[in-house]
């Protein structure tokens, strides 16, 4: 319990979060039986490790007791490490843009309003799409979950884990990347992006098709400064090329190569050399074909017509930015990283940790949203509360709370929190092992 706590209030190592709790009440406010340390707090997560599954389906059973969802959310993040000797890291596509660190992959499974059901941990390589398949057996045999709805990202959900899904009697809900959407030109129409939400079918799948303007300018914009970032360079090579009869036009061209490489636009630029003097040129055909997808987007889905309307397809797929919101707050407010356990129970009881932290930060958010608060400042606010230590009768000793001041107030009735008189005084032992230097 005090993991989870110390990952709201203030995130840091085991060590940190001993250090923590010898500045809190902790012991007396949760009637702690049995002082503890940082290596009971690592030998913790071995507990919290093998334990996963019964806490994840318990908090499962809290939520949908009266109604199983009929929709998850699922997303994968990855999370970089510093130290070499992690059991689970590896190198993999790293979305961190993190050169020359090892990995561990993150998989979030979400209900619709992107509450989180089950967190599970991978090795640093794993491919997105392999992960997908533990997800559907979880939903089935774990949870209990009949003509359930899967939605993922592009690239996640493709053939064969759509095979797995129709297997298991479920759904699912995708979008398609530009390469699937060219192949596809027989049945998509551009001019039918130009709708506001346009539908086709084939063979009982539903092709939803969206233009969003804003990315559309966005996208636009990013392909006139990439060219014209090239234009300049060639402007700059030619005239070092005019200033230094010596200098290499090979050199040259491997430089403006090697921008447009890094820049994507290989297919749409080429760069010549004639007499010393460097051209571009620009494939406008293919320019303009581009163009055409920009901003466009095709949502997936082997729903029925009946069952499900494309404006509500189109939503949920949406939902999924909530995943990704919890992504972020998880490797920002949360700090998943720097990771400092190395072996694989320490791992997941750690990322375990961080997502139970997580929950707690969604419904202090919820719960003081009206009171135009972030989960930051209430807590900062709460850490003013104080106890005044009374010692009676032989050392009899019990802690009195003093009546909280008004904004506190608020806060607390927000969360139905009524803070008692007085609290026995704890004698249990909390403090670290570690000399301070």
């Amino acid at each position: 319990m005090w993991q989870v706590i110390a990952r709201v209030l203030e995130q840091g190592s085991r060590l940190s979060a001993v250090r923590l709790a010898e500045t809190y009440a902790l012991t007396s406010v949760i009637d702690l039986q049995e002082g503890f340390n940082e290596e009971d707090l690592y030998k913790n997560l071995l507990w919290l490790c093998q334990s996963q599954a019964s806490i994840e389906d318990r908090l499962f059973t809290k939520s949908f007791c009266k109604k199983a969802p009929h929709l998850f959310l699922y997303d994968v993040t990855s999370s970089y490490l510093e130290g070499e000797k992690n059991e689970l890291a590896d190198w993999g596509y790293n979305r961190d843009k993190k050169i020359g660190k090892k990995q561990i992959v993150i998989g979030l499974l979400s209900s619709a309003d992107g509450t989180p059901v089950s967190t599970e941990v991978f090795k640093g390589n794993m491919q997105d799409t392999s992960t997908f398949y533990a997800q559907i057996k979880k939903a089935k045999e774990r949870f209990k979950c009949e003509k359930v709805t899967f939605v993922g990202d592009r690239g996640m959900i493709k053939s064969g884990q759509i095979e797995n899904l129709q297997e298991h009697g479920f759904y699912y809900i995708t979008v398609m990347t530009k390469a699937q959407i060219l192949m596809k030109r027989g049945v998509i129409e551009y001019t039918l992006f130009d709708k506001n939400l346009a539908e086709v079918k084939e063979g009982g799948i539903r092709y939803i098709l969206k233009r969003n303007p804003v990315r559309t300018q966005e996208i636009a914009h990013s392909r006139t400064s990439k060219l014209a970032s090239i234009e300049k360079l060639v402007a700059m090579q030619n005239a070092y090329l005019h200033a230094h009869p010596k200098a290499q036009v090979e050199v040259a061209l491997k430089k403006i190569k090697a921008k447009i490489e890094r820049l994507a636009i290989k297919t749409c630029v080429t760069v010549s050399a004639q007499d010393r003097s460097l051209s571009v040129c620009l494939n406008q055909e293919i320019l303009a074909e581009d163009a055409k997808l920009d901003g466009c987007y095709v949502i997936k889905t082997d729903l029925a017509c009946d069952e499900v309307s494309m404006q509500e397809v189109h939503d949920r797929y949406k939902d999924l930015a909530r995943v990704e919101s919890a992504f972020r707050t998880v490797k920002s407010d949360l700090e998943i990283r720097p990771v400092y356990v190395r072996s694989e129970e320490s791992t997941r009881g750690h990322v375990l940790i961080v997502m139970l932290a997580y929950m707690i930060i969604r419904e202090l958010d919820k719960a003081w949203k009206d009171l135009y608060l972030t989960v930051e400042e209430g807590l900062r606010s709460l850490s003013t509360l104080t106890l005044i230590e009374w010692t009676v009768n032989e050392g009899l000793s019990f802690q009195q709370i003093p009546g909280p001041r008004h904004q506190n107030r608020q806060i607390l009735e927000a969360l139905k929190v009524e803070l008692p008189k007085a609290l026995p005084k704890n004698h249990a032992h909390v403090v670290t092992r570690k000399k301070r230097r």
